[in-house]
């Protein structure tokens, strides 16, 4: 329970609400984060929140949506912020070799999912095609833009706006109607999804109607993580503590919690 000092190292302002950051140790060994996990990030005197892991060894990109966030993202090289965990089970990336990759993303989802993407793409022969279908609000909200058109080299990747701005010549839409237009083997694919949650459902049932089994959908779910540890209970959804238990579940699992309204 007790937190970790952590320097900020390379501060990057993604978006106009939305920044990257590269965390080392004060003092001890960096921490070892499998793809999709989360970490507890403390601003002291402020307050504390999960944020997913966007890249090893510990590279964390944050929208200020509350004062906590706020204040991380107000921060410089050189600040210190204190760290728990990691917490939470890992995208099976590793155990999809051989077959497509489809990742889905929906705004700020990327950033969970870009372990998945680098991982895919540093063992690039040993998966088949690999899949990006990005989404966000405006152009303005895209994340990791350079990024994106340096993975087009070696993947298919599809972006899409909500609501386009000048000189945005790409689709506009939702993700889910990017997938008609990716190719991919639906009867070998396993496909990884974060976004909101109706972008999830969304995308999820429209992979199986394109013929990808349930098991094979991964997703990444949210709810309001306070311990990382299962003992304070807020994360609960249905029988399932999500920071003890996710937050990545497959998508059979996931579905009849996801489709109670309220829950």
């Amino acid at each position: 329970m007790a937190p970790r000092s952590f320097v900020i190292q390379q501060p990057v302002h993604e978006t106009t609400d939305t920044w990257t950051l590269m965390l080392e140790p004060v003092s001890g060994e960096q921490l070892d984060v499998a793809p999709g996990q989360f970490v507890m990030v403390y601003a002291f005197g402020v307050g504390e929140v999960p944020i997913s892991v966007s890249a090893p060894p510990l590279v964390l990109t944050v929208r200020a949506v509350g004062g906590v966030t706020q204040a991380i993202c107000a921060m410089e090289a050189g600040d210190v912020v204190g760290v728990r965990g990691p917490f939470g089970n890992a995208w099976p990336i590793a155990e999809c070799e051989g077959v497509d990759v489809v990742v889905i993303a929906g705004g700020i989802g990327l950033a969970p999912l870009r372990p998945v993407v680098l991982g895919a793409l540093e063992h690039r022969g040993s998966y088949g095609e690999l899949v990006l279908l990005y989404g966000a609000r405006t152009p303005g909200d895209l994340l990791y833009t350079e990024a994106l058109e340096h993975w087009a080299g070696t993947a298919a990747v599809h972006t899409t706006v909500d609501a386009a701005g000048p000189g945005w010549t790409g689709n506009v839409g939702f993700v889910p109607q990017l997938l008609p237009g990716a190719q991919f083997d639906p009867g070998s694919t396993a496909a990884f999804v974060c976004g909101p949650e109706i972008m999830m459902r969304l995308s999820a049932d429209a992979l199986i109607e394109r013929g990808v089994a349930p098991e094979r959908i991964f997703v990444s779910l949210e709810r309001n993580m306070r311990c990382g540890l299962g003992h304070c209970g807020h994360c609960q959804l249905g029988p399932t503590l999500i920071c003890r238990d996710g937050p990545v579940y497959a998508y059979g699992v996931a579905k009849p919690w996801l489709a109670v309204r309220g829950l």
